[in-house]
């Protein structure tokens, strides 16, 4: 970073279309080493960011140092009774407390790694969400983004492999509020 202070901004899913490219670049920035494996293109991530962003509920926040985006992360509430990891969570949760949100991308830069700015975006797109969970999913062959999200509140509750051609992911979930 410059030294300037990291500019947070919020979206809503009416400005999709115009961080759709961003979003893309950023992502390709992230994943420059693995564009051969075919989940990891800009192509097949593009379809990931089009089905988040037109859910009902969608936020992303984006970090910007100096004007320059740095990273971003985002996701929507979770359909009630419909969330993917449902079947991964044992007891299941009372009705009242199992409103989810689904956080799909947490992406910082690589010049920007390891400086907390995963842990401000994180936490600014989950400021004020009234859902009672937090779920994300992480490449299980990834230990140490699993146990920085652990170190975060997160468990995980099982595994999935959610597409033929994408790795097993570790499902993690987080309990937002206490009763």
């Amino acid at each position: 970073m410059t030294g300037d202070p990291l500019t947070l901004r919020s979206y809503s899913s009416a400005d999709a279309p115009r961080l759709r490219t961003m979003l893309l670049d950023v992502h390709d920035d992230c994943y420059a080493d693995q564009q051969h494996d075919p989940f990891n293109t800009r192509e097949r991530f593009a379809e990931f960011v089009d089905h988040w962003s037109s859910r009902p509920g969608w936020t992303c926040v984006v970090g910007y140092d100096d004007g320059e985006p740095v990273g971003y992360a985002y996701g929507a509430s979770l359909t009630p009774g419909r969330e993917w990891w449902r079947g991964h969570l044992e007891p299941k949760p009372e009705p009242e407390r199992s409103s989810t949100f689904g956080v799909s991308e947490v992406m910082v830069r690589p010049k920007w790694r390891k400086t907390g700015i995963s842990r401000r975006l994180h936490d600014s797109l989950l400021e004020g969400r009234p859902e009672a969970l937090t779920t994300l999913s992480v490449d299980r062959d990834h230990p140490k983004v699993q146990a920085l999200y652990e170190s975060w509140g997160y468990r995980k509750v099982g595994e999935d492999k959610p597409f033929e051609d994408s790795p097993t992911f570790s499902i993690m979930v987080s309990e937002r509020r206490r009763t």
